[in-house]
């Protein structure tokens, strides 16, 4: 009989490609993991995992079982949520994972309607970039990710997520005022081609909705400065440092010090913006009213 808690362990091992990451998204040790994936493979009877210096790889033989191991993982997700219906009492903790603009523009309203609509339900809030949520999610570690779409990110079609579209939002250009295209209704990205640029680091999301926008544009911008904060995006660009691409919601009540915010003309660099939870636990009696609340708060924002 496979015991379905080193199905978590595996799939860890293949989402994080070491031990050492997989026993830290799952709170255990290096040695611990090592020992239940060693077990897990006495009880199929097959080498499910490759060692190669420091990292694993999945086996034909581990692939064909984290295939299974995902079913199953969502069967319990299910089992659980089902449970708790049954149960009737949606009171308890709910811990969602958000990047900073998703929480002041879609979390901390749904946070509030929440304590009015339902008190019993504790709200959570833990700050991640947008590619930190979806694996914190995975990991066990948030219930919700409020993520956007990035290189690299699970598929839309991944059966151990389930997602809610939130909204979709434009990058507007952020110029300093100076700037000789600071007086036109709009911009187009191939008249930044020869400015310096201020955007997110490597990693950030936002850097590859950035570098695409401007290779589409057929540029590859000269990225001088970089900063994850867009705050800090915008102060430099107010000091003549260079021009940015900067989510719209991100620029909401933000002093505009030195600074000209115009759109951009043509196809928009735009950012998608979802919920997600673990595939069978979004009918959870606590999961879907945060859920629904989520989406309640995003109307309103730029869609499309």
């Amino acid at each position: 009989m496979i015991d379905p808690r080193r199905l978590r362990i595996l799939r860890a091992a293949a989402d994080h490609r070491t031990v050492t990451a997989a026993a830290a998204a799952l709170y255990l040790t290096p040695s611990a993991v090592s020992q239940q994936l060693a077990a897990l493979e006495q009880e199929t009877g097959h080498t499910l995992l490759t060692r190669s210096g420091k990292g694993v790889r999945l086996t034909a033989a581990g692939e064909i079982l984290l295939g299974h191991a995902n079913a199953v993982l969502e069967q319990l997700e299910r089992a659980e949520a089902e449970l708790a219906a049954y149960a009737g009492g949606a009171a308890g903790d709910v811990t969602v994972a958000a990047f900073a603009t998703g929480i002041a523009e879609v979390l901390a309203p749904a946070v509030a309607g929440l304590r009015a609509e339902h008190p019993a339900i504790r709200v959570r809030v833990r700050d991640a970039e947008g590619d930190e949520a979806l694996p914190l999610v995975l990991d066990g570690e948030a219930d919700v990710a409020l993520a956007v779409e990035y290189r690299g990110a699970p598929r839309a079609d991944e059966r151990r997520l389930v997602r809610v579209p939130l909204y979709a939002e434009p990058f507007d250009a952020v110029l300093p005022a100076g700037h000789p295209l600071a007086g036109e209704s709009e911009v187009r990205l191939s008249a930044l081609a020869e400015d310096d640029w201020i955007g997110p680091y490597p990693g950030n999301p936002c850097h590859d909705v950035v570098l695409l926008a401007c290779e589409q544009a057929g540029f590859e911008p000269r990225l001088l400065h970089s900063s994850d904060d867009f705050r800090a995006v915008a102060a430099l660009a107010g000091a003549g440092a260079g021009v940015a691409l900067v989510p719209r919601s991100a620029l909401l009540g933000m002093e505009q010090r030195g600074t000209v915010v115009r759109p951009v003309a043509g196809p928009a660099a735009t950012r998608r913006v979802f919920a997600a939870v673990r595939g069978g636990a979004e009918h959870h009696p606590l999961i879907s009213p945060v859920l629904a609340a989520l989406a309640r708060a995003a109307r309103g924002l730029t869609t499309g």
